[in-house]
C-alpha cells in the first residue's frame, strides 16, 4: 500500500476534515479525495462520512485507526535504520515544542552524547501539532510538549511538573522599577496572567527565550519556567518576584507505542535525568554555600 494513503487518513482524522487534512498537507482537496477513495478501495470499505462539519469515521474507519499509524511509524523506523551513519547503530529523532525546548533539549543532546555516543540524533523544534504529527507518523520517536491530544496509537507519559514564576531584573540607577513584558504562554495561561498582572503591557513577545534574552539585556520582569531561568537567579541577575503567584506548567513526552522500546527507553532516561539534576540544582547551590 502506498503509505501516503495512511498518512492522509491520519491526517483527516486528526484534522477532522477533508480542507483542514489538505492544507495540513499542503496539496489540494482533490489530491485528498482522490487518496482516500483509492484507499476505500483497496480496503474495499468506506472510511469516512463527509457532512457539513467535517469528516467522521464509519465502523470500518474505526478498525482501520487502530492499524494506520504503525503502518506509518513502521515504513519510518525502517526508513531510519536504513539511513544510520557509518559507524553508529541507530537514529533517534526527538523534538521539542518552542515553550520547552530550551535549556531540557540542549542538555539532553550533551546526556546522548556522553551516554549512548553510537547513537545517530536528530533533534526538532516546532509547533505542538506539527511535533504530534510527526510523532504519529514516525518521522519522530519522541516529543517534550506541554499540552498533548491524545491520539490512537502514542503513549503519553508525565516528564515534569514545572513550575511559571514571575522574575524580575534589578531596579534601575534611581530606582525605578523594570517594565514587565508579556510572555505568550498559551491560551490556557492567558487568563490567569491576566490576574496576576492586571492592565495592558507595553510589550508582549511570543518567544519565552526571546523574552529572556531581551529582560536581561534591556531590564525586565515577565513569567518564565523554572527551568529556564534557575542559572540566572543563582547568579542574582535576576530575582523572584515577591508574593507573586506561581503556575504549574507540566512537560510530557510522548512517543508511539510500537516505537523502538530500547531507544525511547534511553531517550525517557536522559530527559529524567536531566530534569532531575537540573531541579536538584538549587539544593546543591544551597548546600555549598
Amino acid at each position: 500500500m502506498d503509505i501516503e494513503l495512511a498518512r492522509t487518513f491520519l491526517a483527516i482524522v486528526a484534522a477532522g476534515s477533508f480542507v483542514r487534512a489538505a492544507e495540513r498537507l499542503n496539496v489540494s482537496q482533490t489530491t485528498v479525495s482522490a487518496r482516500v477513495r483509492t484507499l476505500e478501495e483497496q480496503l474495499r470499505r468506506p472510511l469516512f462520512i463527509r457532512n457539513k462539519t467535517g469528516a467522521s469515521l464509519t465502523p470500518a474507519g474505526e478498525h482501520f485507526l487502530r492499524h494506520a499509524p504503525a503502518l506509518v511509524q513502521l515504513w519510518e523506523r525502517a526508513r531510519h535504520e536504513v539511513a544510520v551513519p557509518q559507524g553508529r547503530r541507530a537514529v533517534l529523532a526527538v523534538g521539542a515544542e518552542l515553550r520547552l525546548w530550551d535549556p531540557l533539549l540542549l542538555r539532553w543532546l550533551l546526556w546522548m552524547g556522553r551516554a549512548a555516543p553510537d547513537v545517530a540524533l536528530r533533534a526538532q523544534v516546532g509547533l505542538p501539532e506539527d511535533l504530534m504529527d510527526r510523532v504519529a507518523e514516525g518521522i519522530l520517536d519522541l516529543a517534550v510538549l506541554y499540552a498533548p491530544r491524545y491520539r490512537a496509537g502514542l503513549k503519553v507519559e508525565l516528564l515534569v511538573e514545572e513550575r511559571l514564576v514571575m522574575v524580575t531584573t534589578p531596579p534601575g540607577p534611581g530606582g525605578e522599577m523594570p517594565g514587565y513584558v508579556h510572555v505568550d504562554w498559551g491560551v490556557e495561561f492567558a487568563p490567569e496572567l491576566g490576574q496576576a498582572v492586571p492592565g495592558e503591557p507595553a510589550l508582549h513577545i511570543g518567544l519565552g527565550p526571546l523574552a529572556l534574552s531581551y529582560i536581561l539585556e534591556a531590564g525586565g520582569a515577565g513569567y518564565f519556567r523554572m527551568g529556564a531561568v534557575r542559572t540566572h537567579l543563582e547568579s542574582g541577575r535576576l530575582a523572584l518576584v515577591p508574593g507573586a503567584p506561581e503556575f504549574l506548567y507540566p512537560a510530557y513526552a510522548v512517543h508511539a507505542e510500537a516505537g523502538d522500546a530500547g531507544l525511547i527507553r534511553t531517550a525517557l532516561e536522559g530527559l529524567r535525568g536531566v530534569v532531575a539534576t537540573d531541579q536538584d540544582r538549587p539544593r546543591r547551590h544551597q548546600a555549598a554555600r
